[in-house]
């Protein structure tokens, strides 16, 4: 099973990418709670996705918020 001790400031890689012109798959969490917001790394656009639907795309932590 997945790591799934995440926090806000925690750096995730999701397993598909953003549809955006930096096409990052890396996002930075910066709220949690029922829903999760997650802000892409490549433009900026914050992502509101439910907590089931966000462990289902997380593929891995990269950094974790010290």
């Amino acid at each position: 099973m997945k790591d799934l001790n995440y926090q806000v400031g925690d750096i995730v890689e999701l397993k598909k990418e953003h549809p955006c012109k930096e096409r990052s798959k890396l996002f930075e969490i910066v709220k949690t709670g029922a829903d999760i917001k997650i802000k892409c790394l490549g433009c900026g656009n914050l992502l509101l996705l439910t907590r089931d639907n966000f462990n289902q795309r997380l593929k891995r932590i990269v950094s974790k918020q010290k």
